[in-house]
This record gives structure tokens, C-alpha cells and sequence, in this order.
């Protein structure tokens, strides 16, 4: 039985968007024993996955190096026949280094990847999607072809939602963690009035985006709108857009949610750009951007707390007919 040590101890869409390599594993070695270790906080979205038969998690808010410590001499019990690092900085190289496995692969990025057995590059604007450059991660161990990423919301997820889905609706993530990757809250009241009817609006989010929500909500003129953030898990989230008319969201977590749950989606772009590799891949799904060149974007990877030009031309020239076809 071989037995493999996937780490990605990254944000909400790298771990989903990891999937895409625990799928095609566990398809080549279906008894394989797969171990699993991703940052605290990211967890539950693995936590139905049949992929997974060991889930670790790492805490890298508080005491972090005593908890890599910790998680180092736990993973030291077992000698994986791969260790495979989808993470590209310090913290999980140290770690591929301490782990015991007769092959290390991982990104020639990460500052400690004289450790790998086999270094892959990591290149970032070719258009190259995020799947595709994990994939080569398992070159000439299973199948590195493309394939789209899953979750596996729980029986109990889709009952937590069932009320919801009664009748037509969409779901509309407005939040980012960066305000340059956030479409402009007037922009998503303008799309939501533009809505036909009947059809139940859903604001989606995390606890932290329930007042944004509620912005949104007491400026449209419909009254079919419900603030849902804060109230459902990853999982259950995942349940919910499944069933969606649409999904409207940022270049943002719950676009690679819709992409795990084929779910029609439309994602905004505003100061990143589908060339980095984090667009959607949906059957049903758009990238919805200016449509033309601006001097200044894109203007980072992560996006920034502000526009470092003022204008923010990146999301306020979008025409809202752009999200609806």
C-alpha cells in the first residue's frame, strides 16, 4: 500500500483547488493511504472527502513554530513513499525536510526545494491554470491531465439547505479579503435590481462579510434578498450554490467553490487578471472583466487594501450586461 503526504497549508481556493491531485491519485491507487495537511480554519473542507484518510491540520496564527514542531515529529511516525508540497514558502519546506518519504517533489519557488527529489516549476501569468501547474506535481506517478476539483458536501450539508432551494435563486458572494479583488458594493445593488423576477437573491459569505451583506441588502429595491453570511459552513456553501440559477462572485474563495461543485458561475475580475491562472472552470462559467486594456492592471497578484491609483477603473468601468448573459 503505498502511502502519499499531500501539503497545502495555504488559503480556502488552493486547498480546493488541490482536489484536482487528490482525485487523480486516489483514481491511479485506490488503496493508497492518503495523509492530508492543511493550515486550521481550512479543515472542514476536506472533511468528507473520500480521497482522504488522514487529516492533519497546522496552526500557523498562534504558537506556529512550536505547532510545525509538533506536527513534524507526528508526521515523523510514518515514512510516506511520497511526499508531495503544493505549498511554495519556508514554513512547509521545513517541514518536507524533517518528514521521512522516499520521494519529496515540490515547486523550485519554495526556498527550501534542494530537499525535493524532484523540483517543479511554478510560473505565474502564462494563462497556465493553478490545476494544471499542481498536476505537474505527479508526473510519472499518476495521471497529471487536467481535471476540475471536488468537494463532497455531506447529507447533512444538503438538508441544511433544503429550505433554501425550494424555488429559483442565485447566490451572490459580494466579500474579498482585498478590496481591489471586490466588486464595488453599488455595482452588486445595480446587478441585483437587475434581476428578473421571481427569483430569491442570496448574499453568501463568512460571519465577517455579514455587514457588507446588510449594506447591499438595505440599498435594493426588491424584497426576495436574504443575508445568508455567516450562516453556513464551507460545505453546506458548497450544497447551496450547487443548486443556484447562477453564481456571482469575486476572483475570490467561492468561485473555486462553484468550479468544485460544477456550478454555473460569473466571476468578476477587477485588479487581477484570468492569466494568473485562478479562473474558473465550471461548465457554465464566464470571466467577467473590462473590456479593454488598463495601464495599471494588473496590479498585484493578491490584490491590495486600496486602489494605488484611486480611480479603481478596474471595477467601476464593468457593465452589469456583462454579469447577465
Amino acid at each position: 500500500m503505498r502511502k502519499f503526504l499531500i501539503i497545502q497549508t495555504a488559503f480556502i481556493g488552493d486547498v480546493i483547488l488541490s482536489t484536482s491531485l487528490l482525485e487523480q491519485i486516489r483514481s491511479r491507487y485506490p488503496d493508497a493511504r492518503m495523509d492530508v495537511l492543511v493550515r486550521r480554519g481550512n479543515e472542514t473542507l476536506l472533511s468528507n472527502h473520500p480521497g482522504v484518510d488522514r487529516l492533519l491540520v497546522l496552526d500557523k496564527k498562534s504558537r506556529k513554530w512550536r505547532h510545525v514542531y509538533q506536527m513534524i515529529r507526528r508526521l515523523r511516525q510514518t515514512r510516506y513513499d511520497y511526499l508531495i508540497n503544493l505549498q511554495r514558502f519556508m514554513t512547509t519546506g521545513i517541514i518536507s525536510l524533517f518528514v521521512r518519504a522516499n520521494q519529496k517533489i515540490g515547486f523550485q519557488k519554495n526556498p527550501l526545494s534542494f530537499v525535493y527529489d524532484r523540483q517543479v516549476l511554478h510560473s505565474i501569468g502564462d494563462g497556465t491554470h493553478e490545476i494544471e501547474r499542481n498536476m505537474r506535481l505527479l508526473e510519472g506517478i499518476a495521471d497529471s491531465s487536467f481535471a476540475r476539483p471536488t468537494l463532497y458536501p455531506s447529507a447533512k450539508d444538503y438538508q441544511a439547505v433544503a429550505n433554501y432551494k425550494s424555488s429559483d435563486y442565485v447566490c451572490i458572494a459580494p466579500a474579498s479579503v482585498w478590496y481591489t479583488k471586490q466588486f464595488p458594493p453599488d455595482k452588486w445593488v445595480e446587478l441585483i435590481n437587475r434581476l428578473p423576477e421571481p427569483l430569491n437573491v442570496y448574499l453568501i459569505g463568512s460571519s465577517s462579510d455579514k455587514e457588507l451583506c446588510r449594506q447591499i441588502r438595505s440599498q435594493v429595491q426588491k424584497m426576495d434578498v436574504h443575508n445568508l453570511a455567516g450562516k453556513f459552513g464551507f460545505l453546506q456553501t458548497a450544497a447551496l450554490m450547487e443548486g443556484a440559477v447562477m453564481n456571482y462572485v469575486n476572483d475570490s474563495a467561492p468561485l473555486h467553490i462553484a468550479s468544485a461543485m460544477n456550478a454555473p458561475v460569473r466571476a468578476v475580475f477587477c485588479s487581477t487578471v484570468p492569466g494568473f491562472g485562478f479562473y474558473p472552470v465550471s461548465d457554465d462559467s464566464k470571466v467577467v472583466e473590462i473590456s479593454y486594456d488598463l495601464y495599471c492592471r494588473p496590479c498585484g497578484l493578491h490584490g491590495y487594501k486600496r486602489c494605488p491609483e484611486g480611480h479603481f477603473r478596474c471595477a467601476r468601468e464593468i457593465d452589469i450586461k456583462q454579469l447577465l448573459t
